[in-house]
């Protein structure tokens, strides 16, 4: 990842840290899913950590499953974590760095729709699984490739490029990871739907998350792009699919 796009993202995040938690409904929903999957696993006493957490909704849920458990807050985004409770544990940390050095190893490492905006998904889970104590859990979810398949079905009819981000495959996720440790695996379809496709890109943008490394489309090339967009047969609107990989593993 270039350092121009890495500052781009955390422009946008910071920018829309204000307002984030209204807007977030897709992260909010797959926060508490991994804060539910963590709450059913044994966990050994250690370090919790909830890694790119934004404004902490991931932190904020394992902390209601887990009332006498303080969950450690990591983000790059000085803005995001302004956004938490005055009470809560914050660390200003750059993951595409490597992880934080912490006076003992970590019991459970989490994170929600942050793995894929680092340089190296892949090498990133190696380093967290190998982090943990033994015992320990990674528990993550995020988008992954495959997900947006109405808008690159739009490009591809139009012939205008799609500018959705390019996201991590399933198969990456998994490289580093030991079948036999996996606690839970599972692809989520997550659809919005709207009457136009501005209002479907919009909670995109809302919550900072529109960051790509390819040039803008012109507002020419826009409207050529939703003419193509797919719409229902039945209401005449338009979908937005994503596949999100929910993934807990034990050290």
């Amino acid at each position: 990842m270039n350092s121009h796009w890495s500052k781009l993202i955390l422009k946008n995040f910071g920018n829309a840290s204000g307002t984030y938690n209204q807007e977030a409904k897709l992260q909010r929903k797959y926060a508490w899913l991994v804060a539910e999957k963590c709450s059913k696993e044994s966990i050994p006493e250690g370090i919790w950590a909830d890694l790119g957490s934004g404004t902490g909704l991931l932190a904020e849920a394992l902390e209601t499953l887990h009332p006498n458990q303080s969950v450690l807050r990591v983000d790059a985004s000085k803005e995001m974590l302004v956004q938490h409770q005055a009470k809560s544990h914050t660390q200003l940390w750059d993951l595409n760095l490597g992880l934080p050095t912490w006076s003992r190893q970590p019991a459970l490492l989490a994170s929600s729709f942050a793995l894929h905006w680092l340089s190296n998904p892949s090498d990133c889970i190696q380093e967290w699984l190998t982090a943990l104590t033994p015992g320990g859990l990674l528990a993550i979810a995020l988008p992954v490739k495959g997900s947006f398949q109405e808008w690159h079905f739009a490009a591809e009819m139009s012939g205008i490029r799609c500018t959705a981000m390019q996201l991590p495959s399933q198969e990456s996720i998994l490289k580093h990871v030991d079948a036999n440790h996996i606690r839970y695996q599972k692809l989520h379809i997550y659809t919005d739907k709207a009457s136009k496709v501005s209002s479907l890109l919009k909670p995109i943008i809302k919550v900072g998350a529109q960051s790509t490394p390819q040039f803008n489309l012109k507002v020419g090339e826009w409207k050529e792009l939703q003419k193509a967009w797919p719409r229902s047969s039945l209401d005449n609107t338009v979908n937005l699919s994503w596949l999100i990989q929910l993934l807990l593993v034990q050290r």
